[in-house]
Formats: structure tokens, C-alpha cells, sequence
């Protein structure tokens, strides 16, 4: 695609140890500003993929393809370069949240150390930056800013790390089951800042989920995985509702749907 900020072609990852084959020929692609939904059940791959993106992988993982962004393979490109792409040009959410933050430096210091590193700035204005995205994601941005990690709950650990990678304003967003840790309401307060920054600065997000109402809800385009495969992609909708592979068919019905309100009242009536 001509307006593609991101292009995976023939992706494989195998581990050495054994030949085992994690993930083969994956092909996704994200446009500029879009949000793309990566859904299947654990051990399916999703993580692997995103892994391969940030080169992550276990050294023992031998990856294969081409991971385009804006036009350079990240496969190829040495450390260094890869590491100045990071952050303000790709950035990570991960699901182990805990390991954001080293433990015995506050949370503030970390931040400003991270915003810095990217953007040469100020102390002062790298500190106004974190209390405002803190402030945003909910949280009482100056206690949190002060605080280290192990003084924060579970869920205010993981709404500061997601602070601190959008604080970057990066291309692109790899949100990996970034909500698991937290409660419905804080899900949704999340996820509208992240759609909040799609909208004012224009990146992409790649949504890794298994959760298929969040997926179906927040998603422009999806991608089904299965055993390390794309099964299947297409609009929400047609996912949703005309899917074609038999996997694809059982997972979507794994999301069960409420009774009509009407049918559920007669059936307590008839009960009583």
C-alpha cells in the first residue's frame, strides 16, 4: 500500500533450539493513522510479531522477511539506527507492565529521563510533559510523578507506563493486551487518550488483543492469528459477521452476545 507506515512481508521466526516454527509467513500491513486490531488466543503468535518489530526476540529466534517502516527494514538496519527509531518512532506498551519502571527510581525521573533522550528539552518543560499525560491517563499526576513503582497499585503502574510512551508522541503504538491489568472503566479512559493521540498527532496503533468486543470496537482493520499464522483479515464487520475460515468462525463465537431485553423480562416472568 502506497500509504503504509509500517509493512510485514513473509514474516518467519524459528527457534533454533529445535526448529520449531513460531511464526510463518505473516503479512500484515498499517496505514498512517489507522488502527489495526491483531487478534487471536495466547500462543497464537501476536506477541512474537510485535517482538520481531521492536527486536525483542530471544537470540535463539532466527526471523526471516521484511519489517518495512517507511520504507526501511528494521531486519537490517544495525543496532544504533534501530534503537534512534525507537520511542518517538515506534513504541511499545507491553503486557508485563511491572517492567517498565525500575524500582528504586521514582517514576518522575524515569520519565524525564525517557522524554529527553528522545526530544532535547528542558528539564522543566520534560516535567510538564509527564505530569500532563499522568494527569490525562487519570491519575494524580504528582504523587505518581514522586513515587516509585512498588508504592503504586497494579493498574496506576500500568496507566503511568502507558504515559510515558505516549508522552513521545510516536509513528506507531504496539499496544500489547495493554488493558489486561485493569478494570473496565480505566480500560475505556486508556483506550479514548490513546484514540485522543491518534487523532492530534496522526500515528497508528497496532491494537494485539484477545479481547474480541475491544478489537471490534476500536479496530479499523483486523488480522485473525492462528498457530503463527494470518488466517484471516478484513473490516471489523466482515470479521465479525461474514468470516470465512473455520477458526475465525469459532472465535467469533466465543463472544457471546445479551439476551434482548424483552425475551430476558418473559423468561423471568415465566421463572416466578
Amino acid at each position: 500500500m502506497g500509504n503504509s507506515l509500517i509493512s510485514i512481508q513473509d514474516l518467519w521466526i524459528t527457534n533454533q533450539s529445535d526448529g520449531k516454527i513460531l511464526v510463518s509467513n505473516v503479512n500484515l500491513e498499517i496505514e498512517k493513522g489507522e488502527i489495526v486490531g491483531l487478534i487471536g488466543e495466547s500462543g497464537s503468535g501476536k506477541s512474537l510479531t510485535a517482538r520481531a518489530v521492536m527486536r525483542l526476540l530471544h537470540p535463539n529466534m532466527k526471523v526471516s522477511g521484511k519489517i518495512l517502516y517507511k520504507g526501511t527494514d528494521l531486519l537490517t538496519i544495525t543496532p544504533r539506527e534501530h534503537r534512534h527509531i525507537l520511542g518517538s518512532g515506534i513504541s511499545m506498551i507491553f503486557q508485563d507492565y511491572r517492567g517498565s519502571f525500575t524500582p528504586f527510581i521514582k517514576i518522575g525521573n524515569q520519565m524525564i529521563e525517557t522524554i529527553r533522550t528522545h526530544d532535547k528539552m528542558p528539564r522543566n518543560e520534560a516535567k510538564n510533559i509527564a505530569l500532563t499525560v499522568l494527569e490525562e491517563m487519570g491519575l494524580e499526576s504528582r504523587r505518581v510523578y514522586n513515587s516509585y513503582s512498588f508504592q503504586l497499585s497494579g493498574g496506576q503502574v500500568q496507566r503511568a507506563a502507558i504515559a510515558m510512551s505516549l508522552a513521545l508522541k510516536p509513528d506507531l503504538i504496539i499496544c500489547d493486551e495493554m488493558t489486561t491489568a485493569l478494570d473496565v472503566m480505566s480500560s475505556e479512559r486508556v483506550l479514548d487518550y490513546v484514540e485522543h493521540i491518534r487523532q492530534y498527532i496522526g500515528c497508528s496503533v497496532l491494537l494485539i488483543t484477545h479481547d474480541l468486543a475491544l478489537a471490534y470496537k476500536r479496530a479499523d482493520h483486523l488480522y485473525v492469528m492462528n498457530q503463527g499464522e494470518i488466517v484471516e483479515d478484513g473490516l471489523p464487520e466482515q470479521i465479525r459477521c461474514h468470516h470465512k475460515h473455520p477458526y475465525t468462525k469459532k472465535l467469533c463465537s466465543c463472544l457471546l452476545s445479551l439476551p434482548e431485553a424483552e425475551s430476558f423480562q418473559q423468561k423471568r416472568v415465566h421463572s416466578v
